[in-house]
């Protein structure tokens, strides 16, 4: 389940998760074997998928451990409805200043050091099997943030070795499992194959 749009819904939202529970991350896991095994064996009838906000969070708590980069801690995403989407993170600064290595008095990453929640919201688009986060706001600590500083945060969290860069906020990303849609209602998400 490690999608570039998982890692950046962990780093990019803003409510805390509330109750979480291990029978919620088991009925996520089911249901995304469910996603797997339509996508392997597709028939002329379309699937939708209910994905709870519960679900979502209990699945980052007890199960994404090692799907989440190291140095991000206590993910969690509330599904607002109407295409809105809000996250948080405990994000370790300290790495991504250390990698950009600012050297600037006026770099805003000069400022930003420890480990902090990292927050954010936005709306999740998805059509014809792609998706794109636009995102709306994002904040340090609870004090706002441009942009340009969560970008990169999500970049240094989201590299890989083919993706040396990491993903970029504004970057289209191709939906996993065959999903054509994924429609954000309030308190869950819809995933239609």
């Amino acid at each position: 389940m490690r999608n570039p749009w998982c890692i950046a819904l962990a780093l990019a939202a803003s409510v805390s998760a509330g109750a979480a529970s291990r029978r919620e991350a088991d009925l996520l896991r089911q249901k995304v074997a469910q996603i797997n095994a339509h996508a392997d064996k597709p028939t002329k009838q379309g699937r939708r998928t209910i994905v709870t906000e519960g679900e979502v969070n209990s699945y980052l708590r007890y199960d994404a451990g090692e799907q989440i980069p190291v140095g991000v801690v206590e993910p969690s995403v509330s599904i607002l409805g109407a295409g809105k989407l809000a996250g948080r993170a405990v994000v370790d600064l300290d790495a991504v200043r250390r990698a950009k290595n600012a050297t600037s008095f006026f770099d805003p990453m000069s400022y930003l050091t420890g480990r902090l929640p990292v927050t954010a919201t936005g709306t999740l688009k998805t059509a014809n099997g792609t998706g794109q986060f636009v995102l709306d706001s994002a904040a340090v600590a609870g004090v706002p943030i441009p942009k340009l500083v969560l970008q990169e945060i999500v970049s240094y969290y989201s590299r890989t070795p083919g993706k040396p860069s990491g993903i970029g906020l504004d970057d289209p990303f191709a939906l996993p499992s065959r999903i054509k849609e994924i429609q954000v209602q309030r308190g869950q998400a819809i995933v239609i194959q």
